[in-house]
């Protein structure tokens, strides 16, 4: 689908607290975080533009995006799945 916006938030609301939690305490997450929203905007406004590039570089783009798309989602899993540290 044309222009869908592909946010951590709306493609995992399940991992809604795991996102916010990773975003404020993890800066290898925040960064690969930022990176994909950019990524992903960029996507949006190609394709708002008509997608003023050739095929190849827009497969590149969205390649790209879903690679990364991948490891964030491994990451929230493994937070989310950890239990959490007893403090008694």
């Amino acid at each position: 689908m044309l222009n869908e916006n592909h946010a951590l938030i709306f493609d995992f609301p399940e991992y809604k607290q795991d996102i916010v939690y990773l975003n404020y305490k993890d800066e290898a997450f925040t960064k690969l975080s930022k990176q994909y929203h950019l990524l992903d905007y960029d996507i949006r406004q190609l394709e708002l533009a008509g997608s003023p590039t050739d095929d190849e570089h827009m497969h590149q783009l969205k390649l790209q995006r879903a690679n990364l798309k991948d490891v964030l989602f491994q990451r929230l899993k493994a937070h989310h799945d950890t239990p959490p540290v007893s403090t008694s």
